[in-house]
């Protein structure tokens, strides 16, 4: 009866979802009532609002419309500041387009059912009747609140991963910048090589700098958004100092230089405090996993040679 209920509510939960992400793709649309009336303008035909209405599919006439409303009222409870945060680490983690916040946040709730959903499951499957008992109750929250900080922690190791990735190119990309600004390029055609030569997160948000800028967005304002976008604070300063460079009407050339030995520097200190991190990361499977078996090896033979003259000395 337990896993029963545990099923409604997660088949429940799940078309909750399914409804919001509906509404939330929806809203972004156009209306398809609009686009039914368009088309029998176009051919000519005199009909009713209501055959219009009634001759659309029933996902358009009853789904959608639910779908969203049930985006609309996701939106409104969830307070802006979350959304909002949320958004950015979205954008830091370049998650797709149709995960929007309001859809990520609802998505911690649901995992955390479905991960209560399968512990009860698990107890109403075992032989022994504990599902009542207390150890299976705080194994129950426990597995609540492991579902739903999963969907964050995913996110954060996501980002954490594309940070990495930005910070490891950006030595290269900045040399590149600088010859291509030294050999007579303007900064959009240096940002335009590298787009060219890489296809790598970096390359990714200068291309998204490049467009923006096509589109007739200052070139600081699209930078500071990619930098925004990024969140790596070496990032934050080189895009500082272009800025700064910019408008002080300083050598861009001399500027880029400057920055991409630091880059390399700390690429540099960066392999090197991995490099004296490595011993103490190793400690832990030396001690636990390669020195037991070493001594078993080692001692093992021994062992037994013991063994064997002791219980033959104690026989004779």
């Amino acid at each position: 009866m337990i896993w029963l209920i545990g099923f409604i509510v997660v088949l429940l939960v799940g078309v909750a979802i399914w409804l919001v992400v509906l509404g939330l793709r929806e809203s972004l649309g156009e209306d398809p009532l609009q686009a039914r009336l368009a088309e029998y303008a176009e051919r000519g035909e005199q009909a009713t609002l209501e055959e219009i209405e009634l001759s659309q599919p029933f996902m358009e006439r009853v789904v959608y419309p639910a779908a969203q409303s049930f985006g609309q009222l996701a939106q409104r409870f969830t307070p802006q500041n979350a959304i909002t945060e949320t958004q950015l680490q979205l954008e830091r983690a370049n998650a797709p387009r149709w995960l929007v916040p309001t859809l990520f946040l609802s998505s911690r709730f649901i995992v955390g059912v479905l991960f209560v959903a399968l512990i009860l499951l698990v107890f109403t499957l075992s032989p022994s009747n504990t599902i009542f008992s207390l150890r299976s109750l705080l194994l129950t929250v426990l597995m609540a609140v492991i579902g739903f900080f999963m969907p964050t922690l995913l996110l954060k190791r996501r980002i954490s991963r594309r940070q990495r990735e930005i910070l490891n190119s950006m030595p290269d990309a900045l040399d590149l910048l600088t010859i291509c600004v030294e050999a007579g390029l303007g900064f959009d055609a240096a940002l335009k090589k590298v787009v060219q030569k890489w296809q790598n997160e970096l390359s990714h948000g200068f291309a998204r700098v490049l467009q923006e800028v096509q589109l007739g967005k200052l070139r600081r304002e699209a930078l500071r958004d990619m930098s925004k976008r990024f969140g790596v604070r070496e990032m934050d300063s080189f895009i500082a100092a272009v800025i700064q460079s910019e408008q002080m009407g300083v050598s861009m050339a001399h500027v880029l230089r400057v920055q991409s030995d630091a880059m390399r520097i700390k690429r540099r200190q960066r392999a090197e405090e991995n490099a004296q991190k490595a011993p103490v990361k190793m400690l832990i499977p030396l001690a636990f996993l390669i020195f037991p078996t070493i001594m078993i090896i080692l001692l093992g033979p021994a062992l037994l040679q013991i063994m064997r003259t002791t219980v033959s000395g104690g026989l004779f």
